[in-house]
């Protein structure tokens, strides 16, 4: 929270949960931001987030094989409960003192999540808390470093590579044809999905000769690589008792200056994350259904 402060930010969870509910399980995990409950699930539909999909599972089609399958994506691996009716699709609104949304962050397997810090990366509001691993080589600068520098089943955070090209070099961006852009490859590994990488703006090179016009990167730029850890039961009892999680990838790039262009270059990065358990606990108050009508 102090961080999220820090910032200039607050942070609030609304849920459809009772008020009983909700002390009680604020108080069992130590929770010091505010946990609002929605009765009726009423700010939930203004936000047009009410998950439907918990009530098809007592409806006429619950065992239509579709449906099932929404169930097990949106709702629950196990079988669902009618106290889930009411219950939205989990995501995050970042709002203005205003009250207006200025972003939103969802996900469509229920049990994925960005991290609060993933998150800050996205809006550009990093500050680089944890350890940093710094690269360097005759064409750049590298500074790469995790969001979080631990991972639990169903999280999604960023790997970001902060790179600044030499004097006088720039390096080609996606989309220049017939060099080698830069790109970052992350080994494929069990229970880890990488998402597309995300980029700064280029800039547009005129080499002048061939009369030639490319995407390039001159000035700094952030490259943001997305990494989800698997959420499913199965992959929980997978990792269950792992202490740590490696990723290993490999930068590519083609550096060039107003004079002669070198050849591809491949930087091998590693990062290395604490596992953390995925936390299930419920609250030890009794657990009172909420109002949905």
């Amino acid at each position: 929270m102090k961080e999220i402060q820090a910032k200039g930010l607050g942070l609030v969870a609304v849920s459809y949960d009772p008020v009983e509910t909700l002390a009680a399980f604020s108080k069992q995990r130590s929770i010091t931001f505010p946990l609002l409950s929605d009765a009726g699930s009423s700010t939930i539909k203004r936000y047009g987030i009410l998950n439907p999909v918990t009530e098809e599972a007592f409806g006429a089609n619950k065992d239509d094989p579709a449906v099932k399958a929404d169930i097990k994506m949106y709702v629950s691996e196990v079988n669902p409960n009618r106290i889930m009716i009411g219950m939205a699709f989990p995501g995050t609104f970042m709002l203005d003192r205003k009250g207006r949304v200025t972003s939103r962050f969802f996900e469509d397997f229920y049990i994925e999540r960005n991290t609060v810090s993933s998150l800050m990366v996205k809006l550009g509001r990093s500050d680089k808390a944890v350890a940093a691993t710094k690269v360097s080589s005759s064409h750049l600068d590298l500074t790469t470093y995790s969001s979080d520098s631990s991972i639990a089943a169903g999280n999604r955070i960023s790997l970001v590579l902060d790179i600044t090209p030499g004097p006088g070099i720039h390096v080609y961006a996606p989309g220049a044809a017939g060099y080698k852009p830069v790109a970052l490859t992350i080994t494929p590994q069990e229970y880890v999905r990488a998402l597309p990488a995300k980029f700064s703006a280029s800039q547009t090179y005129y080499f002048k000769p061939l009369k030639e016009r490319v995407p390039v990167f001159q000035k700094p730029f952030q490259l943001v690589q997305e990494i989800v850890l698997d959420g499913t039961l199965k992959t929980q009892a997978a990792l269950r008792g792992t202490k740590t999680l490696t990723l290993n990838g490999t930068l590519q790039y083609q550096a060039c200056n107003d004079k002669e262009c070198f050849n591809p270059v491949e930087v091998p990065l590693t990062w290395t994350l604490d596992m953390r358990p995925t936390i299930f606990q419920r609250p030890n108050a009794p657990v009172v259904a909420p109002a949905t009508r």
